[in-house]
């Protein structure tokens, strides 16, 4: 076994690599970026080195050498696929954690990969490689609707749906600028689109002694824009013999390229005919997902990575493998689903991760984290196993309750809610579930113990005759604090939260609320004019505005009079410019799509609230901040009537 490895990935793989790197006494050496120096990997690592970039071939080698590494752990993402990191591991005497060259290079590429699977014979997907001037035609062949997907990318990323041939050209135009920008390679690929299609994928082990087994499968179907949200394992929808059969596909596949260590072959199975499967491809290195398997199989993934990268022979069987109970994760992601998922930026100012039977947690999260919109915007993983699938959800459930990230607006109310679909817990999934919930969904609104935990936090509790509130000596007057809108009087005992009943409250613990004799346990963080309340797993941003901020908003309402569309049009999150639609000086309508933006390898299409004339202030390539104004419309004048 290796003396020391070095893990050439950030955030909670970094994190989760490292643990078991400690576990099996090996020396864990970590890499970090400047934004990084505090971040968690870098704290738990026995070593850390700087260097240029995650995706630094060179940099990454060069680390590992000069702390003594005898090999390099890719995690997922960044290099974790890349066959020029495997050739640089061997030209440097490394070891890479992670399949051969050949694997890498055959798979790495979607087009080249189907070809090879199709004459292994397992089935695909029908399809076909784009060749720039035939696009059109090229989509007629494969038929309609289709996806369109970047042939070296993965993660959902560049991936987007055609309907008709009118919404072909903006798909193909976005998708190669996000395949560019993401994986370095523009090729794109044409798949038809399987209807009610289930995402499930098979994770595999293997050897270079010819011994390669399934360890069962999981499914991923919850996604929203092609990116998995809960994934689970087993999936509800196969039977033993479907299992052993599509088991037996992924396996054939691994064999085709010689594979070595773990590695997962993902298929589309149609809800409606079960037992059909088509490959879609083969991610040759570790999953997000992967604790779903590791919980109901009782084994440690990236042990075996290593122990097969150091040369030894795998000890399990297929008739070894069995799946024990059932496990379902949740990613928590720094996006705000109440602005269309938007990536959110922010600082960690507190932090609840939960415990207990049945729940785990892969997660890179401290307080005082910076969370930026440089990388992907998963922050971690709740986990939870249970004897059966019920018991699975409802311990998840109770987990992400008890989850607590203030400072950063998160998706957790938003996976409690999935979790509650009465479609999900019985077990009847697709890939288009999520986007036929979503529009359903309502969000939650800060309770009155919540405006009220607030609203005491910012009291001033002195003892003297001179009161701040109130400038008179006496009993306290009421004081009356405008929180988004919303007023909140508090006078003594009574809170007054907007037009609900006064309550009598107190507050004798930080977090801590009794409101009319019930008492309510919440989390807050104060941010300057924000107060965060955390609560049930929900977080609420409660912003305090002074008597002056009030009186602006109110004169510029005013000047705005019957005009129900702000004419500035402002970057909803930070990022880059990534293209523009339109110049200056054009007229434009209501809907338009003006200019694109990407952050956290996604992309947000801006469009014109109103119609008018548009005043460009941002060029391509430049970074924006949020709320910066990137256009201006100004609206045509009203039409006169000739009579």
């Amino acid at each position: 076994m290796f003396q020391t490895v070095l893990v050439a990935n950030r955030g909670e793989i970094a994190c989760r690599v490292i643990s078991t790197l400690h576990r099996l006494g090996i020396r864990a050496v970590a890499v970090f970026t400047p934004a990084d120096r505090g971040a968690l990997h870098v704290t738990r690592a026995d070593d850390a080195i700087l260097i240029e970039s995650y995706l630094s071939i060179e940099s990454v080698v060069h680390a590992a050498r000069e702390t003594g590494a005898e090999a390099i752990h890719p995690g997922y993402g960044f290099l974790s696929e890349n066959p020029d990191l495997a050739r640089a591991c061997d030209a440097a005497g490394l070891v890479f954690v992670g399949p051969g060259v050949k694997a890498l290079d055959v798979m790495a590429d979607k087009i080249r990969a189907k070809e090879h699977v199709a004459a292994a014979g397992v089935a695909v997907i029908p399809g076909v490689a784009l060749t720039g001037a035939a696009d059109q035609d090229a989509a007629d062949r494969v038929g309609y609707p289709l996806l369109v997907k970047p042939s070296a990318g993965g993660g959902g990323k560049g991936m987007s749906v055609v309907a008709e041939p009118s919404e072909l050209a903006a798909a193909l135009a976005g998708s190669r600028r996000v395949a560019a920008a993401a994986f370095g390679d523009d090729t794109l690929l044409l798949e038809r689109l399987v209807r009610t299609p289930r995402h499930i994928e098979v994770q595999l082990l293997a050897d270079a002694f010819d011994n390669v087994i399934h360890l069962g499968e999981r499914e991923c179907s919850l996604q929203r824009r092609h990116q998995k949200v809960i994934e689970e394992a087993p999936s509800p929808l196969l039977d033993e013999a479907t299992r052993a059969a599509i088991g037996e596909a992924a396996c054939e596949v691994a064999r085709s390229v010689g594979y070595l260590g773990a590695g997962t072959v993902e298929f589309l199975v149609s809800d409606v005919a079960p037992t059909e499967f088509f490959f879609m491809e083969m991610n040759t290195r570790l999953q997000v997902e992967h604790p779903v398997t590791e919980l109901v199989t009782g084994l440690d993934l990236v042990e075996w990575q290593l122990r097969v990268a150091a040369g030894e022979r795998l000890t399990i069987t297929q008739q070894d493998v069995v799946l024990a109970g059932h496990a379902v994760e949740a990613r928590v992601y720094a996006e705000d689903p109440s602005h269309e998922f938007l990536p959110s930026a922010g600082t960690v100012l507190l932090l609840d991760e939960p415990s207990g039977e049945g729940v785990r947690v892969d997660s890179s999260l401290v307080e005082g984290l910076v969370i930026g919109s440089g990388y992907d915007p998963m922050l971690a993983k709740v986990i939870a196993w249970a004897p059966t699938r019920a018991e699975a959800i409802a311990r998840l459930d109770g987990a992400l309750s008890r989850t607590t990230v203030l400072g950063v607006r998160t998706n957790i109310e938003f996976l409690r809610q999935v979790l509650s679909d009465d479609d999900v817990r019985e077990g009847r999934l697709d890939t288009g579930l999520l986007g036929r919930l979503i529009p359903g969904l309502v969000q939650r609104t800060p309770s009155v113990a919540a405006y009220t935990a607030a609203a005491l936090s910012r009291r001033d509790d002195g003892t003297g005759p001179w009161r701040s509130d109130g400038w008179h000596v006496g009993d306290r007057r009421p004081v009356l604090y405008d929180v988004d809108g919303v007023e909140v009087s508090v006078a003594g005992p009574t809170v007054t939260v907007g037009d609900a009943p006064p309550v009598t409250a107190s507050s004798s613990a930080p977090g801590t609320v009794e409101v009319d004799g019930v008492v309510h346990r919440l989390r807050l963080a104060a941010d300057g004019p924000i107060t965060w309340v955390g609560e049930g797993g929900s977080a609420f941003a409660l912003r305090f505005r002074s008597r002056i901020e009030r009186l602006a908003d109110d004169l510029a309402g005013r000047a705005r009079g019957t005009r129900t569309v702000d004419p500035q049009v402002r970057s909803p999150m930070p990022g880059t410019v990534v293209s523009i639609d339109v110049a200056t000086g054009d007229d434009v309508v209501v809907g338009q799509v003006l200019l694109t933006i990407e952050a956290m390898k996604m992309e947000h299409r801006i469009t014109a609230p109103c119609d008018g004339v548009v005043t460009l202030s941002v060029r391509p390539a430049e970074q924006v901040t949020l709320d910066r104004v990137v256009a201006t419309l100004t609206p045509h004048p009203p039409r006169r009537d000739p009579e």
